[in-house]
């Protein structure tokens, strides 16, 4: 099994009026492709590395993996 790893934001600008912080989920974000991974140990190493490496920023962009 290989797996995708990626990096997403997580939160957009809210467009209706109450969100927390002017933020709201964003299921939908584009996944930017980082690499990919022959076992889930690496996977989670290739995503500590990159989130230690960036800054998440005000809407959370974050690496994960998925099975593929």
């Amino acid at each position: 099994m290989s797996y995708h790893v990626f990096h997403r934001v997580r939160w957009k600008k809210a467009t209706t009026p109450g969100w927390p912080g002017d933020r709201e989920p964003y299921p939908a974000a584009s996944k930017h492709t980082i690499g990919y991974a022959s076992d889930e140990e690496s996977a989670r190493r290739m995503c500590r590395e990159w989130n230690n490496a960036n800054d998440p920023g005000k809407y959370s962009r974050r690496a994960e993996y998925e099975a593929g």
